[in-house]
């Protein structure tokens, strides 16, 4: 296959997208659009996967952009495990849209975008050069905004897209001040020139913070993931699928890139930093998920824990590879990366079950729904799949990344550092927290969705979505268990990018007996997802089969016990609320400021019982409203430069100028 081929695949997305406005609202233009999508996003995934393969790189120059720059693409190992994921997730979406795409209310608004946001995706991961990286990336965030305001009708939807569109800028202007200084006064902007620098310590330390602020904005790290929850449900279900399994990991990879490749040896506090907001990410992350009702918000901040994760991993590859333990930085940067991987297959396909909920019902809120699994087995299945995939439960791939991880934890007591030897635990214990609230909040999400009673009459007049977004649900729930039984398989196919980064790859997996994974030694610790998974097909097998074979005859059928009211209400049933009332108590005071306020009537009063709850963002009023409070009041008082003279114009001019050659002179 030529080695251009990925620049190739993004000129057909461009002429798709062109071909959408062509094409309008004509009855062919969703399948033929969406259609050409996957076909590109295929092709494009293919070509990644073997260059992925061969160990091979590829680059080329084109004559855009600045005139004595030009503009620098590259696929290496890292890029070209990126482009696989970003095409994977493209082509899952682009199948279920051919299908959800007929029932969207506005698919003038979608269909142009949704090509070019694929194609800005697939060009940030393969810039190679600060310019065209940042151009790139910026045009992945306006064609992602311009999917968030798809339905801008609604004013919900408006404030999630400009709260998204000031959180993308503020990102941007972070990475710019990052390649800035990493390019210093000579202004080598290619990633050559940049790699082949040294930055001062200082320097380094500036640079790792602002692109921690600037690629975790959009990766959605605490505290800058204010925009993740809001977005999310805002955009149709397969642009939501794609911002959260997809466009999040190519701000990982822009992470990647930048401090494990360009940025030069790491310092050991560098890791400190990275490890503790991972796991303060994954802790916050799942707790807010677990207090919310509407199922793509809870799945949006489900993205915000695997997003954490993810980055405990990269965190300890850093901690290792500052102390040259590059075989412990292979392990826990292949962690990383598998759980990039895995996160991309499970969230979308558990935000293509959200949208077939809400193509069947019109519903989000999970307190109105119940029930469909006798009228959506398919979509039920599948979600309980990514439920259980997202839960780390084997034998599905969610467990062994997040086996990995911890695996890489428990070589923390070989780290000098007393300041990485105290965190790393603790980052564990709220990994392990975070994992067990996963569980919880699927339980949850799968259990009052999909199961009980319906709670409202557009639940019973459900039924099964179409055969696209069904193939897209199946395809993907496939690959949640082929990557958790033969994980092997993937490690190995990972080893030329994590050897790009840390110099070292973790042990062959295919020649282990069994396909057992042995992250170190066979002394130490192994898994076997082939063999958890026989285990538990025949222990289930036997049992369905004793019980309805041979304990059938003992057996009777009769009325459900209903405590002695019958033909009680629907909203009897366990709710959402009730659920996540123990965890709230606990938890909620502290992290929710939670205010709980019952209203009991007397005996004989006929008035219902009401319990109210109030919870609080405490990361918006205290750090975002503030701000916003402040940029307000200064509005306000420089609202008096629209009214100078020309005169008193020029003389800011100038002053500007001044102050600009000063920065310069002593820049130089």
């Amino acid at each position: 296959m030529p080695p251009a081929v990925g620049l190739g695949c993004v000129a057909v997305l461009m002429g798709v997208a062109v071909l959408a406005v062509i094409l309008g609202r004509s009855r062919a233009s969703t399948g033929l659009v969406y259609g050409l999508c996957l076909i590109a996003s295929v092709v494009a995934g293919a070509n990644a996967f073997l260059r992925v393969a061969a160990e091979e790189a590829w680059a080329t120059t084109l004559p855009l952009a600045l005139p004595w720059l030009g503009a620098h693409f590259r696929i290496d190992a890292l890029s070209a495990f990126f482009l696989l994921v970003v095409n994977l997730g493209g082509a899952a979406a682009s199948l279920y849209s051919m299908g959800y795409g007929r029932h969207e209310s506005a698919p003038q608004r979608v269909m142009p975008f949704f090509p070019v946001f694929l194609a800005g995706m697939n060009l940030v991961v393969m810039a190679d050069d600060a310019f065209t990286f940042l151009l790139t990336w910026e045009f992945m965030s306006l064609t992602s905004w311009a999917l968030v305001m798809a339905h801008h009708h609604e004013p919900e939807n408006r404030r999630a897209a400009t709260i998204y569109l000031l959180m993308a800028s503020f990102g941007t202007l972070c990475l710019l001040l990052a390649f800035g200084l990493l390019a210093g006064p000579d202004g080598g902007y290619s990633f050559a020139a940049i790699r082949a620098g040294q930055p001062a310590p200082g320097v380094a330390a500036l640079v790792l913070i602002l692109v921690l602020l600037g690629a975790g904005s959009k990766a959605g790290l605490v505290p800058l993931h204010v925009w993740l929850p809001l977005a999310h449900p805002a955009a149709p279900s397969p642009v939501s699928a794609l911002m959260s399994g997809v466009m999040t990991k190519v701000a990982i990879y822009g992470f990647l890139r930048i401090v494990l490749d360009l940025l030069g040896a790491p310092a050991w506090w560098w890791s400190l930093l990275v490890i503790t907001l991972g796991g303060i990410t994954a802790a916050l992350g799942v707790l807010y998920a677990l207090m919310q009702q509407d199922l793509k918000r809870l799945l949006a901040y489900s993205t915000v824990e695997n997003v954490g994760i993810i980055f405990i991993g990269i965190g300890l590859a850093l901690a290792f590879r500052a102390n040259a333990m590059n075989w412990a930085a292979a392990l826990a940067l292949t962690a990383a990366l598998l759980h990039v991987l895995n996160h991309t297959i499970f969230k979308s396909l558990l935000f293509f079950g959200a949208g077939s909920v809400l193509s069947a019902t019109g519903l989000r809120d999970i307190e109105q729904l119940g029930g469909l699994i006798h009228r959506m087995p398919v979509t039920s299945f599948t979600f309980l799949v990514g439920s259980a995939a997202i839960a780390a439960l084997p034998p599905l791939n969610g467990f062994v990344s997040e086996w990995l991880t911890f695996q890489a934890i428990l070589l923390s007591p070989e780290i000098p550092q007393w300041g990485l030897k105290l965190a790393i635990p603790a980052v564990g214990g709220l990994l392990a927290l975070a994992a067990t609230l996963a569980g919880a909040c699927f339980v949850r999400a799968f259990g009052i969705t999909f199961l009980g009673r319906p709670r409202s009459p557009a639940v019973g007049a459900a039924h099964e979505v179409d055969r696209f977004s069904l193939a897209a649900m199946i395809l993907l729930a496939a690959l949640c268990l082929f990557a958790g039984v033969l994980p092997g398989l993937l490690i190995d196919f990972m080893r030329p990018a994590v050897l790009l980064l840390t110099g070292d790859v973790m042990p062959h997996q295919l020649g282990r007996e069994w396909l057992s994974i042995v992250p170190i030694a066979e002394s130490r610790s192994s898994y076997n997802g082939l063999l958890v998974f026989v285990f538990i097909a025949l222990s289930t097998s036997v049992t369905v089969l004793g019980i309805h074979r041979l304990a059938s005859h003992a057996l009777r059928r009769g009325p459900a016990w209903d405590c002695g009211f019958p033909s009680a209400s629907p909203v009897t049933q366990y709710s959402a609320s009730s659920f996540a009332q123990p965890i709230r108590r606990v938890f909620g005071a502290l992290v929710f400021r939670a205010r709980e306020r019952v209203e009991m009537p007397a005996p004989g009063d006929l008035r219902p019982a009401r319990l109210q709850v109030r919870l609080r963002d405490l990361i918006w009023e205290l750090l975002y409203a503030p701000v916003a409070d402040a940029i307000w009041w200064a509005a306000d008082r420089l609202n008096r430069l629209q009214f100078l003279t020309i005169r008193r114009y020029l003389s800011l001019v100038f002053l500007a100028l001044i102050s600009l050659l000063l920065v310069v002179a002593i820049w130089t």
